[in-house]
């Protein structure tokens, strides 16, 4: 889907990008066209008008310029994706869109998940690199999202615990890293126990993907990703209707995947691991139950108030096995509670960290790249609601008051020696479709992460 955005385009048609004031410098004819349709160039809105010659012009809606940031309006070019006839086009005049986003704005909007799809859909219209546009760093950025998306779309059947290291095999591939994975009871042997309890149903079994890359003497930066292929709920059993996304509760291991390749294929002078303990949540006579106590990598035991709460399982006996690096950056990414959405939305993933410099460095990189994430507090007396009478802690709390806050209470409890923790709270799904894509899997808050790990970490 890249190849929708050409290097230059000689006899390209020309989209103008305005708002409802810029509709004035359109040529006359294009003016007059537009009037006689009523067109009022709202965000996201094309239309097509004619020109001298026979030849079809185009205008983009901006919409008002306060109701949404510049990054936002630049990313509204994948309006353009979807609503241009096929042909080469290219944006013309003073529209003063950012390039890098307009040009990944409208590769985004082109994105179509046709795997399964006995004929395809046609082909679309393509884009013209927009003037002072990083080509290469858009298209890393658009593939990177894709992968994204392609895995969090794909169904179980086809990414089980084994299909996500396929994955992960093919990225480390991709860039030359490290890999290794602890499969079955050698999760076990080697002192995972939470990764076992929580796949061991599942026929094919649970395992840990270890990937490293980069200089084994620079800053070590740390990726956690939740892959848990299928979720059931286990033995406290989802209803169907719960059921029906759980294909995408691997969406954290998708979104650490690609932010994975955003920073080897930028190249960042750090060491970089992705740890991802994939799972499958099954039922069968071999499942953990309500009321098991587990042991933890960390040594904690953790009594299960519930099993649906398995995420929150792995990624601590992950978490512990990162934190033993002391890593100066440690960031896990999940599809965790449906109380984030409850709280934010499906578009709004939240995070949490007690490193304020950190946080601000998100919170003003999801604005400028518009991508959104929004900074949740660790509150520190709702720890106590994970309190257990017979472990250490339980991975839910009774009263079901924050949900995504003491989740992350929790995780934080696995992890003391990272300079930097952040967690990572993603729907990884869209809805709805919208300019940036259609309804399905989604990356969330890669764009930002990678902006904030290039700026600490410039290629000198």
């Amino acid at each position: 889907m890249t190849d929708r955005l050409l290097s230059s385009a000689l006899d390209a048609r020309s989209v103008h990008a305005v708002d409802e004031a810029g509709l004035e410098r359109l040529p006359e004819t294009a003016r007059q066209w537009l009037d006689a349709a009523g067109y009022k160039a709202s965000a996201g809105s094309v239309a097509l008008f004619p020109l001298d010659g026979g030849r079809a012009g185009a205008v983009l809606g901006l919409g008002e310029p306060e109701a949404q940031s510049p990054a936002a309006r630049a990313l509204l070019t994948g309006a353009l994706a979807q609503s241009l006839p096929a042909g080469d086009w290219a944006l013309e005049g003073e529209h003063g869109l950012d390039p890098d986003l307009a040009a990944l704005g409208f590769l985004l909007g082109s994105y179509r998940f046709e795997r399964y799809l006995s004929k395809p859909g046609k082909a679309g219209a393509r884009l013209a690199l927009p003037e002072a546009a990083d080509e290469a760093a858009v298209r890393l950025l658009a593939s990177s999202v894709f992968l994204v998306r392609d895995l969090i779309n794909t169904p179980t059947n086809d990414l089980l615990p084994d299909g996500i290291e396929a994955a992960a095999r093919d990225v480390a591939t991709e860039f030359g890293a490290e890999i290794s994975t602890i499969v079955g009871d050698a999760l076990l042997e080697q002192n995972f126990p939470m990764i076992h309890a929580v796949g061991r149903a599942s026929s094919v079994a649970p395992r840990l993907i270890d990937m490293s890359w980069g200089p084994a003497d620079a800053p070590r930066v740390t990726l956690v990703g939740k892959g848990v292929a299928f979720d059931t709920g286990g033995l406290d059993i989802k209803p169907a209707s719960g059921m029906l996304l759980m294909k995408k509760d691997m969406g954290g291991a998708a979104n650490v995947l690609g932010l994975a390749r955003l920073v080897m294929g930028s190249k960042l002078p750090v060491r970089l691991r992705v740890l991802i303990p994939a799972v499958e949540n099954a039922i069968s006579a071999n499942s953990f139950r309500p009321s098991d106590i587990l042991r933890s990598r960390l040594g904690k035991s953790v009594e299960i108030g519930n099993t649906d709460a398995e995420g929150r399982l792995i990624l601590a006996d992950a978490l512990a096995l990162a934190d033993e690096e002391s890593p100066e950056i440690l960031i896990d990414m999940a599809t965790l509670t449906g109380a984030a959405r409850v709280a934010l939305g499906p578009d709004l993933p939240p995070f949490y960290t007690d490193d304020e410099a950190f946080a601000g460095e998100i919170a003003a990189a999801s604005h400028a790249l518009h991508d959104p994430l929004w900074r949740l507090p660790l509150w520190k007396p709702y720890a106590k609601n994970l309190a257990s009478k017979v472990a250490d802690t339980n991975n839910v709390t009774s009263d079901g008051f924050a949900g995504s806050v003491t989740a992350a209470l929790f995780l934080q409890g696995f992890v003391s020696k990272a300079k930097s923790w952040a967690h990572f709270d993603v729907f990884g799904w869209r809805p709805q479709p919208g300019p940036l894509g259609p309804a399905g899997g989604e990356a969330q808050g890669i764009r930002a992460l990678h902006h904030v790990l290039s700026g600490r970490y410039p290629r000198s």
